[in-house]
């Protein structure tokens, strides 16, 4: 028997110890079938040894490399999985093109994400959302919230407009710090995203995520006040809007966000850049 991962404070491991919830976790991709399956930090495969068994392909990848060969000499040596090593990936799934994962194909994307890195992965997500129709897995409880909350809630944020434009968000459930080596010092939880049936947003993207990252960044000011960042202050769009302006960003929808885009986009100077 190889001797266990130690989990390392710089990748922010915290090993899921607990085999009903592992299974739980890796359950979760049955709402999304017939797609292949891509793990993200499977660690020591306490959840992967779930994922092996469902009739689907499956690929894993780890950044640790000591992670990388306990999987190869254990998990994915026995006979009766058949998954072949070539199936684990070494390397950052931040870096990764995947395009080149499953001939370009769809997959459902999961894992017990590192809290410290978890929302740039669901960036990247959304930068590949026609590969990723579902997306599960367990983050930090706090960024779960974020994710699924509705306007006028304290959790609403840049994370939800710009994640529920395009997936359908569902908190599944709650996970106690007591379950994991070394326990984190927050609550987990359990999520799944499902991409819905929006493939135009009705504006111009990149203005849309400028417009949603400046005014809440400036959360507690009516929009009036943030979006002087993007237009003069004698701008005829603070007349001609005035009563949306006097909204703060937590009470729009995304329906209002693209609404707001659109205006500032016919306001902005044509030489500005959107990024």
């Amino acid at each position: 028997m190889m001797k266990q991962v130690r989990p390392k404070k710089n990748l922010g491991q915290h090993f899921l110890t607990d085999l009903s919830i592992a299974r739980r976790i890796a359950d979760t991709v049955d709402a999304c079938p017939d797609l292949p399956v891509l793990e993200v930090g499977p660690g020591m495969g306490v959840m992967t040894q779930f994922l092996v068994e469902k009739p689907r392909p499956l690929k894993v990848v780890e950044i640790d490399r000591e992670s990388v060969e306990y999987l190869k000499n254990t998990l994915f040596k026995s006979v009766e999985r058949r998954v072949e090593s070539g199936e684990i990936i070494e390397g950052d799934f931040l870096r990764m093109d995947l395009r080149t994962l499953f001939d370009g194909g769809q997959f459902v994307l999961t894992g017990n994400y590192p809290y410290d890195i978890s929302s740039q992965i669901f960036f990247k997500m959304l930068d590949n959302r026609d590969l990723i129709p579902c997306c599960t897995g367990m983050i930090q409880r706090e960024v779960a919230l974020r994710m699924a909350s509705q306007p006028g809630s304290k959790q609403y944020g840049i994370l939800s407009v710009l994640i529920q434009a395009w997936y359908d968000v569902e908190y599944l459930f709650t996970v106690e710090p007591s379950v994991f080596n070394p326990p984190p010092k927050v609550q987990s939880a359990v999520i799944r995203m499902t991409r819905n049936e929006v493939q135009h947003l009705g504006c111009d993207e990149q203005l849309f995520k400028r417009v949603v990252k400046t005014t809440f960044n400036q959360r507690r000011k009516m929009l009036r006040v943030s979006l002087r960042q993007l237009l003069p202050a004698d701008s005829p769009f603070f007349t001609l809007h005035s009563s949306l302006l006097t909204l703060r960003p937590e009470q729009l929808g995304i329906a209002q966000f693209v609404e707001l885009t659109n205006a500032v986009s016919q306001h902005l100077n044509p030489s500005e850049p959107h990024e």
